[in-house]
């Protein structure tokens, strides 16, 4: 399968920039550092009317958030936003770009959260203050002047599976979601865990080597998530594997974007069927000839630029009541 063109030139300059000889054994730090350089090579995002870092308090401790506006309204729709990076790496610098485009191009509040990493805080933490994060958020609308009824939720990669799982959440909990936004989601973590080679989801093994994400930096990921966890079998567990999850009824509204060179291409559009079949309303997209973390891509790619704008319609039409 090709790769885009746009994409296949960016991916080009980073090899260029790249020391010379083979890359050093991953860690956790090297990788932190390597994926603020992807996202550093991206360029700043636009300038917004406010851009605020504070903390909220959460049951493991105060979570750090980013707000963003571009807007003067006291009574704004929400996106709450987790970034990606396999539950280890990311944090509100790798993904300030995106979120403020989105901020910026839908007129809205975005909030990006900063959720505690693996390998120094195990699986659930990151769950935890996610869940956390929204928690606070819906309860207090007025200290962020967002619209309670307008809220969703979103991520890429590791954090499009905290989107799917808060927005689960939300459901026992009765906070009221207008759109969950999951791009290129982790949806079944179990198959990361083990030494297999043989896999449910085709894409797995189509795309082992693929550019940005390959099927050892998944078990890498898994390995430093799961590491240290006092959950038994944690791979197993609805919120790394959403899928699993037995009642997916009664949710909001999904917009799903998967990649064709994407590993964790049919995990996403399985979850997206999933969805569907408990009585969902659930918007598909596919991207053909694309890689993981497309929509970062927007500054380099037209095509992360067009997901940029379909999530960004996505929102518009949920926050107007479009998506009910």
């Amino acid at each position: 399968m090709p790769l885009n063109h746009e994409t296949a030139a960016f991916l080009s300059q980073l090899a260029a920039a790249a020391p010379p000889g083979p890359p050093p054994e991953p860690t956790p730090e090297r990788s932190r550092a390597g994926y603020r350089g992807i996202a550093a090579a991206l360029g700043p995002g636009p300038e917004l009317r406010a851009v605020t870092n504070q903390t909220i308090p959460g049951s493991q401790g105060e979570i750090p958030i980013r707000i963003y506006r571009d807007h003067g309204d006291e009574m704004a729709p929400c996106l709450v936003y987790y970034h990606g990076g396999g539950w280890i790496i990311g944090d509100l610098e790798t993904h300030d770009h995106q979120c403020r485009q989105l901020a910026r191009s839908s007129g809205i509040t975005v909030i990006s959260v900063d959720y505690r990493l693996a390998p120094e805080h195990p699986f659930p933490s990151g769950h935890i203050d996610s869940l956390d994060a929204l928690r606070y958020i819906a309860q207090h609308p007025e200290v962020f002047g967002i619209d309670p009824m307008k809220l969703a939720v979103g991520g890429d990669s590791a954090g499009g599976n905290l989107a799917a799982f808060v927005a689960i959440a939300a459901r026992e909990e009765n906070i009221s979601l207008v759109l969950q936004v999951l791009l290129y989601p982790v949806t079944d973590a179990r198959s990361y865990t083990g030494l297999t080679d043989t896999f449910v989801y085709p894409s797995i093994s189509e795309n082992a080597e693929s550019p940005l994400l390959t099927l050892e930096t998944m078990r890498f990921f898994a390995h430093h998530t799961i590491t240290g966890s006092q959950i038994p079998r944690p791979a197993e567990d609805w919120r790394l594997s959403p899928i699993v999850m037995e009642n997916l009824s009664n949710l909001a509204p999904a917009y799903i974007a998967v990649c064709e060179l994407d590993p964790l291409r049919d995990e996403g559009v399985a979850y997206a069927k999933a969805l569907e079949a408990q009585g969902n309303n659930v918007t598909l997209t596919e991207w053909a000839d694309q890689v993981h973390i497309l929509m970062q891509l927007a500054p380099v790619c037209s095509d992360g630029a067009a997901l940029m704008q379909s999530v960004r319609d996505q929102l518009n039409a949920a926050f107007g009541g479009d998506l009910a």
